[in-house]
């Protein structure tokens, strides 16, 4: 590389430079470490480490390389070691000597963990924004079905009455979760860490409070080495990523199954699903299988980040360079599954009737069954033992709990009286189950009103 040539005799050998270089990769930093050299140079001038006019001919070219760059102008020259070293070599053609000043003061150490940052805090603010509307899309579902009754599954064996509006609320609670995490991520990210150079800071006299001030950082980092030695930021949002991801992936299996027509709760848009080549009457929830397979990559780009990281001694190690594979991919990644889904989510067509008709199998109401016999004075567990027997008597018969008449009950229980038939219809279980974060239409209106309040908040302290 011309720029970094004096020390060198030879060339760096083909297969070590194709190894060695980055563009292909980091080339997506462009936008940010321009803007970090802009600040940087607008430093060097104040502090007149360089001269007014030197700045004003980096501002310039650094200006005009980034308009020729977004618009197609200045293609990237993917033979160069990496983008930092592209922009300062471009610069350097267009202004001639000036653009070596640019670098004074300065590392590409600090210079990637600045670019590095910058772009996590720009995709941290993206990615909340995303959140933010699908919990809104999950939330006008929820409340289109506030009534709907439907089977809540443990083991994905049928166990109790819910509404889908509640099972729906659940997942934006996971989500929020999420939103939550980097909202606190962002935050976390706030110090600054140009000047930190290679490892030591400079002699020059740089300022670095106005470098973190003109960059929107709230201070500069306090330890020069840590400032070029820490990923956290990134091994943070990786982490976010891959457990959000896992929620999206798990609701993402349920949209397979309660999409098949084994249950058929739900039919998918046409938008979101794909035939087969050789089957003309497939419809395939294939969006939501490549959500639940994206999952997995993103949960390997954290592992991978973790493994790379876990054996570097201080400050800069060149194994740093691959920080850029794993997050950009989980980016990429977590920004296109979001919009699939939520477009997903908003064409999605419930099928109350089928969710009804299968929340009446399954002995839903056994529970319920033994609470009324715990009401009438008998203890929990004896109450279970009779209610299981009446199950396994339904099943060897061919019944429904709610087909048995009361002459049925009483051989297995004298206090079972005409109001047990009260006590196992579906709409009164559900309706009276309006404990705090319950089922019952009443409590989860009061649920989505608070995590309405929740999201808000979150939205606007991000």
């Amino acid at each position: 590389m011309k720029v970094l040539k004096g020390r060198f005799e030879k060339d760096i050998d083909k297969d070590a430079n194709i190894l060695n270089n980055s563009i292909s990769v980091d080339y997506k930093l462009y936008e940010v470490d321009i803007k970090g050299s802009l600040v940087h140079s607008k430093m060097l001038c104040k502090q007149k480490i360089i001269s007014q006019e030197d700045y004003e001919a980096i501002a310039q070219g650094l200006e005009g390389i980034l308009e020729d760059i977004k618009s197609g102008t200045l293609a990237i020259d993917y033979e160069a070691e990496d983008i930092h070293m592209f922009i300062e070599e471009e610069l350097t053609k267009r202004i001639g000597s000036a653009g070596k000043k640019l670098h004074t003061a300065r590392s590409r150490n600090d210079q990637v963990a600045l670019d590095v940052k910058l772009y996590s805090i720009e995709k941290a603010e993206e990615i909340i924004e995303l959140l933010f509307k699908l919990c809104q899309s999950l939330i006008s579902l929820a409340k289109e079905n506030l009534n709907t009754i439907m089977p809540g599954y443990t083991h994905l064996q049928i166990a109790q009455p819910v509404t889908f509006a509640h099972h729906v609320m659940a997942y934006v609670q996971m989500i929020s979760r999420d939103m939550e995490r980097f909202v606190d991520a962002k935050k976390r990210m706030s110090t600054c860490p140009l000047g930190a150079g290679a490892l030591a800071t400079s002699t020059y006299p740089i300022d670095r409070h106005f470098s973190a001030e003109m960059l929107g950082f709230k201070s500069p980092t306090l330890n020069s080495m840590d400032s070029v030695s820490d990923r956290d930021h990134l091994l943070e949002l990786l982490y976010d990523i891959a457990n959000y991801m896992m929620h999206l992936s798990r609701f993402s299996e349920e949209i397979v199954l309660f999409s098949s027509q084994e249950f058929g709760f739900l039919t998918l848009d046409d938008q979101y699903s794909t035939g087969s080549s050789i089957m003309p009457q497939k419809k395939n929830p294939d969006m939501a299988e490549l959500i639940r397979a994206k999952s997995a990559r993103c949960t390997a780009n954290l592992t991978g980040m973790l493994t790379m990281m876990k054996g570097l001694p201080l400050c800069y190690n060149k194994d740093m360079q691959e920080d850029k594979e794993y997050i950009f991919s989980s980016v990429d990644i977590v920004i296109n599954a979001t919009k699939v889904f939520t477009g997903m989510l908003d064409t999605l067509k419930v099928n109350k009737d089928k969710m009804l008709k299968m929340a009446h199998k399954g002995f839903i109401n056994a529970t319920d069954m033994a609470d009324y016999l715990v009401k009438k004075e008998i203890p929990f567990r004896d109450a279970y033992d009779i209610v299981g027997k009446i199950v396994r008597f339904c099943v060897e018969e061919d019944k429904n709990l709610k087909d048995l008449n009361l002459e049925d009950f009483k051989e297995f229980s004298d206090v079972f009286e005409d109001d047990i038939y009260k006590y196992i219809d579906l709409e009164y279980i559900l309706y009276n189950r309006k404990v705090f974060g319950g089922p019952a239409p009443e409590a989860v209106q009061q649920q989505i009103e608070l995590t309405e309040e929740i999201l808000d908040k979150l939205k606007n302290n991000s």
